[in-house]
């Protein structure tokens, strides 16, 4: 699994990669069982024209393919936005997947009655 965490246009903070390392911890454990390779890419970075902070979070694997963006006052805040929606987005996707590994199966179970 690669993971990276990159601070653009300010300076490294201990306390925020902490906090997006716990945060990013719930992601990581949902892929797991995922096949390789992984990529994990978090981008955080201050807006240089308003008051808002602007952080990025991109999910590779073989079955997904997420970017999940935010914008907004506090980076704290937007860091743990960024992070729950792709969380609920790779949930639905799996869902997804699962019922479309399913409804296949069940075609060619059709298929044999006929």
């Amino acid at each position: 699994m690669h993971k990276r965490i990159v601070f653009r246009n300010m300076d490294h903070s201990d306390a925020l990669e902490l906090h997006a390392n716990e945060q990013l911890a719930k992601v990581i454990h949902f892929l797991e069982n995922e096949p390789t390779p992984i990529y994990i890419d978090l981008v955080l970075a201050p807006s240089t024209t308003r008051e808002h902070n602007f952080a990025e979070l991109r999910v590779k694997t073989p079955h997904y393919d997420k970017i999940s963006s935010y914008e907004g006052p506090r980076m704290y805040e937007v860091l743990d936005h960024v992070i729950d929606v792709m969380y609920r987005e790779l949930h639905e996707a799996k869902r997804k997947r699962e019922d479309h590994i399913k409804d296949l199966g069940r075609h060619d179970e059709f298929k044999k009655q006929r």
